[in-house]
């Protein structure tokens, strides 16, 4: 089973509180403004203006590439004079406080290699390739490249506003944990077996020692925040889990900055509908890219796929390597799975 759908959101009505976008029934808008980049006036509902400058862009054309229409007041590059996002100070005991590390009893240190190689020669006996069971991601062996993973996250997190967590919320206001029932999806989601379950329970624990998936966030100035692979990465390996605050998907509906949505539950009954909400909350997964799935390029990228599962009679989402990955690949996964609702086709 993939995921059903993974909502984005495009340019909202000009006329409300929102940064101005052309509407796309203006025919002299058409005419008289055109994007600064592909000096195109076509698409105009995806125009964006600059508050200082008045200057217009494509959603798509903006480097990073704009999903949406972003809330408050909006200026171009020029105008913003955009800067690279300052790197998180990379001292031990600030990542440790930020990620919320276990601390071994009478130590402060980084975990060393010895549980790790503990750990890799336990999930050796629990992963059978050819049972097609899952397998729990290797962490760095070096200490100090770990804190450099860390710190790459620590970094993209705070550019964006959002605290760590690798774990579904669930606040007041959104939706209750007990509304969070497998049993509601719609045909059915496939159970989590025993031995997998253990495989990402393993995967927790490690991360909360501050052995972390062997991941890099990177800022690139065409695609924003994404993630590389820090090592080779095996087919099947689990990333990480999709986590976020839990919401309603009718909460939702007209929320036109939740360019990160995620479904987690998609029940026969819509008001019974889950999504997945990482702008406050969230861990790795929020930086992960998706592919442009309307040509055979975008599709050949895609190293990844999300899957939900049944674990212990909750709805979870992961996201797993569908082959092997190389070391300093980019991740990138399909948001919409079998699902093709929203429109990729910009995607770089």
């Amino acid at each position: 089973m993939v995921v059903w759908l993974r909502r984005r959101t495009q340019a909202t009505n000009p006329r409300s509180d929102l940064p101005r976008s052309i509407a796309a029934d203006d025919s002299d808008s058409e005419l008289d403004t055109v994007c600064e980049e592909c000096s195109s006036g076509k698409q105009p509902a995806k125009l964006l203006l600059c508050d200082k400058c008045d200057k217009g862009f494509h959603l798509f054309c903006l480097r990073p590439i704009l999903v949406s229409v972003p809330k408050g007041s909006w200026f171009c590059p020029s105008c913003s004079k955009t800067q690279i996002p300052k790197s998180f100070p990379l001292v031990q005991t600030k990542l440790i406080d930020f990620f919320r590390i276990k601390r071994s009893p009478g130590s402060t240190s980084s975990p060393d290699s010895s549980s790790i190689g503990k750990k890799r020669k336990r999930t050796s006996l629990v992963m059978s390739k050819k049972k097609r069971k899952l397998l729990p991601y290797i962490p760095t062996v070096d200490p100090q490249r770990r804190l450099e993973q860390m710190a790459s996250l620590a970094t993209a997190l705070r550019a964006s506003d959002t605290e760590f967590r690798n774990e579904l919320t669930y606040v007041s206001g959104k939706a209750p944990r007990s509304a969070n029932k497998a049993v509601l999806e719609k045909g059915g989601m496939q159970v989590l077996s025993k031995q997998d379950a253990e495989t990402l329970a393993l995967c927790k624990n490690m991360m909360d020692r501050g052995e972390c998936p062997p991941l890099m966030v990177v800022f690139d100035p065409y695609e924003g925040f994404t993630v590389e692979a820090d090592r080779c990465i095996k087919d099947l390996t689990i990333i990480t889990e999709y986590v976020g605050d839990v919401d309603y998907l009718s909460n939702r509906e007209d929320d036109y900055d939740g360019d990160s949505m995620m479904t987690l539950l998609h029940a026969s009954d819509p008001s019974q509908c889950l999504v997945i909400c990482p702008d406050r909350r969230s861990n790795i997964a929020r930086f992960i890219s998706g592919i442009n799935n309307h040509t055979p390029e975008g599709r050949k990228k895609q190293n990844l796929k999300c899957v939900r599962f049944n674990v212990n009679g909750e709805a979870r989402v992961l996201l797993v390597a569908n082959r092997d990955i190389s070391k300093g690949e980019r991740l990138y996964y399909d948001y919409n799975g079998y699902e093709h609702s929203y429109p990729t086709e910009h995607f770089v």
